[in-house]
């Protein structure tokens, strides 16, 4: 019998995917069987797979040894690059400016220099992470931006800060902005619109109306600069949907310059781009007065980087 106590990172976290970290060669059907067979026990109960664990709890397991035994490698993570730029950091999350070109999580190519993978070799760097030590959870992304936009990322360092950050963002009380550079001008102000999602060319719709199968968008759009036809707008999300920021402004007549899935080939050819130029740029915090997570000293903090570089470039 092998005993192992949840920590205060994997507080909350389901059995099953505690399960898969302790006992990576364990199957979904033998783990639902040793369940079943009360092979498995948390304090010393039957449980279910979906239960959810406490710091503290005593997980025994009543497993064959030859479960436990895997072979010790480096981790997939360190292949990644160790250039990270981290504009804010405590004992609970990180915000990274994520370079444009940078995907967020590995590919099915086998691309190892992902954002995650970055971050978690940071992580193990800095003496706060060790995969072979730690069950249940890992440090994970809480948003993520297109591969070939830029700013700020939220990545979570316990199951906590995780959930914490994701009700957040669920809720909308997360304000996040952007800056963009767009093929013409939009009229200061907030849009209404409908996106449909095509799965198949992973590309959006934006329409006037709804359909059976659209979602809700709104977008608010401010001209801080203008020269030679281009506009450097700062653009928020009400919503949050897949491309939203890019589809919505082609939909109104002014596309993200550098765009290649929505903008304007010849203004993308005229200045040579092949990735849009977008960044997320600012992240403020507004909590309810009654918030009381691990995170509520975040209420009413702002962060920004503060140098785009396309800003200067363009403006």
């Amino acid at each position: 019998m092998k005993a192992f106590t949840v920590s205060k990172s994997d507080n909350g976290i389901r059995l099953n995917r505690y399960l898969e970290r302790i006992v990576p060669s364990l199957s979904g059907a033998l783990m639902y069987k040793y369940l079943r067979l009360k092979r498995i026990k948390v304090n010393g109960k039957r449980c279910e797979a979906s239960t959810r664990l406490n710091e503290g709890d005593l997980i025994e397991l009543y497993l064959n040894d030859e479960l436990f035994q895997k072979e010790k490698k480096s981790p997939d993570f360190m292949q990644a690059s160790g250039e990270l730029e981290v504009i804010y950091e405590d004992k609970n999350l990180a915000l990274i400016n994520k370079s444009a070109g940078v995907v967020c999580h590995s590919d099915n190519a086998g691309n190892r220099d992902s954002l995650i993978n970055r971050f978690l070799r940071h992580l193990l760097e800095n003496g706060e992470y060790a995969p072979d030590s730690t069950v249940g959870f890992t440090p994970a992304l809480c948003n993520r931006l297109d591969q070939g936009t830029s700013g700020i990322v939220i990545a979570a360092k316990n199951a906590e800060a995780l959930r914490e950050v994701n009700e957040m963002i669920k809720n909308r009380i997360i304000e996040k902005k952007y800056l963009a550079v767009l093929c013409g001008t939009i009229k200061n102000g907030t849009y209404n619109a409908y996106l449909t999602k095509n799965e198949k060319d992973n590309k959006v719709k934006v329409t006037k109306g709804p359909s059976s199968d659209s979602k809700s968008i709104t977008t608010s759009f401010v001209t801080l600069k203008a020269k030679n036809g281009l506009t450097l707008a700062e653009v928020g999300l009400v919503t949050g949907r897949p491309h939203q920021i890019r589809a919505h402004a082609a939909f109104l007549g002014a596309p993200v310059l550098g765009d290649l899935k929505y903008g304007n080939p010849a203004q993308n050819k005229k200045y040579s781009l092949t990735r849009q130029l977008l960044c997320a740029y600012s992240l403020s915090f507004d909590l309810p007065k009654d918030y009381d997570g691990i995170l509520k000293y975040l209420d009413k903090k702002q962060f920004r980087i503060e140098n785009v570089p396309f800003v200067k470039d363009y403006f």
